[in-house]
């Protein structure tokens, strides 16, 4: 009975370990093409939108709204936030841009084709990530958590916790929508995690890490998403990086 119960135990145990085993499913990536990216560019927030690329910046006194040609990376348009914030991440919906802040707890929606601020909203916490899926807008605070907001009213109506392999996913930060999936920069991680977002988790990773240019600190890590549903395009980048990427996953 003794041994019959060791074993138990012993299957038992194996079974919780696959359980709990992080998702092993990693996608590699192709370069389709490379584009110049300001190094002074402290990526937060990355969309594109009807052939413009919208980046947001962070940094206190340096933070900014930017509206870039993708082939030159030139900077077309800009607004710079207040002193006081740390621009974070940002998304496109309905001709307007959102961009949240770090830790002011203040998002600003401005005019998508002239960048005038029309309003402002609260959240709770810090704000790091944000894109939306047609209906709401969905916010990352650095936490495992993400939240779904109502566009209009900016009320919590959902939270989807995000784990592997039955473990929290921590440090979500910039965020895309992509193909049904949310994409997610993991803060000093040179990957992404595709993530359910119907049951929060990590379906599998992207691997960044050939893309990292030489010579960076830790800080100036891979942060920015982009997808061109139009023409089925993902892009990324990372913070003061000198390349943005056009990339195609790589099976495993």
């Amino acid at each position: 009975m003794i041994a019959a119960a060791l074993l138990l135990c012993a299957a038992l145990a194996t079974v919780w370990a696959l359980v709990h085993q992080p998702a092993t499913v990693r996608w590699s990536v192709e370069i389709v093409r490379s584009y110049p990216h300001d190094t002074r560019a402290y990526t937060q927030g990355l969309a594109y939108e009807d052939g413009v690329l919208f980046e947001g910046t962070g940094q206190y006194g340096e933070s900014t709204l930017r509206r870039v040609e993708l082939e030159s990376g030139r900077v077309l348009q800009a607004v710079r936030l207040p002193n006081n914030m740390f621009g974070e991440g940002i998304t496109v919906r309905g001709g307007e841009v959102f961009q949240l802040t770090w830790r002011n707890q203040i998002g600003i929606v401005y005019d998508k084709s002239t960048f005038r601020e029309l309003r402002r909203f609260r959240y709770a916490g810090e704000g790091w990530g944000l894109t939306h899926d047609g209906t709401h807008l969905i916010m990352s605070d650095g936490s495992s958590t993400l939240r779904f907001l109502d566009p209009k009213t900016f009320r919590v109506v959902r939270q989807l916790i995000v784990r592997s392999g039955g473990r929290r996913v921590a440090n979500l930060n910039e965020l895309e929508y992509v193909g049904g999936e949310i994409l997610a920069n993991i803060w000093y991680k040179d990957y992404l995690a595709r993530i359910s977002p119907a049951s929060g988790e990590v379906l599998g990773w992207i691997d960044l890490q050939t893309l990292v240019p030489a010579g960076l600190d830790r800080e100036q890590c891979a942060n920015g998403i982009a997808y061109d549903a139009e023409n089925d395009r993902l892009f990324v980048t990372g913070k003061n990086w000198p390349q943005l990427y056009e990339i195609r996953l790589v099976s495993p």
